[in-house]
């Protein structure tokens, strides 16, 4: 039992818009992911209306 056991590496997941990455193994063996978003929605720079 002095031996910690190793999860298995895992691919890089793709989807749409989000991406997902395996974390290196903490000195606890607790392994973590990244999860990174890209934006689906568009920023239009905005105007002030015209005045009637």
């Amino acid at each position: 039992m002095s031996q910690q056991k190793r999860k298995p590496k895992v691919p890089e997941g793709h989807t749409r818009f989000l991406k997902t990455r395996q974390k290196k193994a903490n000195e606890k063996g607790f392994v973590g992911y990244d999860t990174v978003w890209e934006s689906f929605q568009k920023e239009v720079k905005y105007k002030t209306p015209k005045k009637p």
